[in-house]
């Protein structure tokens, strides 16, 4: 996650609050996403960035979990999502995603 996406994550919690936000990513490959994920829950793993040392506790899931996909549209879900999940690891990403959100994440959906 690059410094500038930290630090608008940063921002919308303090303007909204950390039970107000929920983060929604995106990585092709299961370590990127759960570094992603490490990054909005438990604080930035490199500590190169705004969150370097700061848990913020946010909730996260991967745009391919149900609880996401369920929500969509399914129509607009195919036409942006449909392709990829046929060559996405769907379940190493669930996987990785949902151990750093049931180890770090304070606030869910």
């Amino acid at each position: 996650m690059d410094l500038e996406i930290q630090q608008r994550v940063m921002d919308l919690t303090d303007k909204f609050g950390p039970e107000n936000v929920l983060v929604i990513i995106g990585g092709a490959e299961a370590e990127a996403s759960g570094l992603s994920a490490e990054t909005v829950a438990a604080g930035d793993p490199t500590y190169a960035g705004p969150l370097a040392g700061i848990a913020l506790g946010l909730g996260v899931y991967h745009v391919v979990e149900p609880e996401i996909k369920d929500e969509c549209d399914p129509a607009v879900y195919d036409e942006q999502c449909g392709m990829m999940e046929m060559v996405l690891d769907i379940d190493a990403i669930i996987g990785e995603v949902k151990t750093i959100r049931d180890q770090y994440s304070k606030y869910n959906k």
